[in-house]
């Protein structure tokens, strides 16, 4: 009797957790398209959201991965299902790494610039609402950074990363 005979009929301990419900490509065609909806839809709530979890963020990622997580794998939780979708996953954030290395668009389009929040002690409003930074979260950048006064700030920058980096203006000697 050929292997492939078994997987007609009622499957032996074991070989249920390899025999797929659906064929590989949806897979992978699943995982893209969840991929790229997340890469999109987290792009457009900003950067503190990559870069500054508080708890309500954190908990805000647990539920999404689970949320999707019946829309990628079908209702198929077996092994072969899982590894596919790793492997896609990984192959297409690989992609999204090499894409953004090679092509500064890309990465423009992808990550976004760098926002000065404040130049020269001033605080720029506009882009601390247009990113969602409170001011608390920006005065506790510069606190960390060593300075007490927004004024002693000569740039204070929120990084691709969501990392608010904070320059010290230079003190010239009495």
């Amino acid at each position: 009797m050929p292997f492939f005979a078994l997987l007609d009929g009622p499957l032996p301990v074991g070989i249920s957790m390899w025999k797929t419900t659906q064929p590989w490509w949806e897979f992978v065609l699943r995982g893209l398209l969840v991929y790229g909806f997340l890469l999109v839809t987290l792009r457009l709530t900003g950067k503190r959201q990559v870069g500054q979890l508080a708890p309500f963020d954190l908990v805000l990622l647990l539920v999404l991965s689970n949320a999707v997580q019946n829309s990628m794998n079908a209702g198929d939780n077996t092994v072969a299902a899982g590894f596919i979708l790793v492997a896609t996953l990984l192959a297409v954030n690989g992609s999204m790494g090499w894409l953004t290395w090679r092509s500064k668009r890309a990465e423009i389009f992808l990550e976004g610039r760098p926002q000065i929040l404040v130049h020269n002690g001033v605080m720029d409003e506009v882009i601390l609402a247009s990113e969602r930074i409170t001011q608390h979260e920006l005065m506790a950048s510069v606190r960390q950074a060593g300075i007490t006064d927004l004024a002693d700030v000569r740039v204070a920058i929120l990084e691709n990363n969501g990392r608010i980096n904070v320059i010290a203006r230079e003190r010239v000697a009495p």
